[in-house]
């Protein structure tokens, strides 16, 4: 579904994790619904919290959408 290049980071100390789309990091998200906001205010519309959990276009790092924890 996604076309532009996204990479989820690992949590940080906080439970934070940073979003990057095409090469740009667009902020911290503590949630899925945050990676959600985050893609569709980057203009992927249509991205929900599912979509964020099934698409196999995003590149998880150090753990997958349950991952919140440092």
């Amino acid at each position: 579904m996604a076309t532009a290049r996204v990479v989820i980071y690992p949590p940080d100390e906080d439970g934070g994790r940073r979003v990057r789309i095409d090469g740009e990091i667009l902020g911290r998200a503590y949630s899925v619904r945050d990676i959600a906001a985050l893609m569709q205010n980057a203009g992927l519309q249509g991205f929900h919290e599912m979509d964020v959990v099934r698409a196999t276009g995003i590149e998880w790092r150090g753990g997958g959408p349950d991952s919140w924890t440092h």
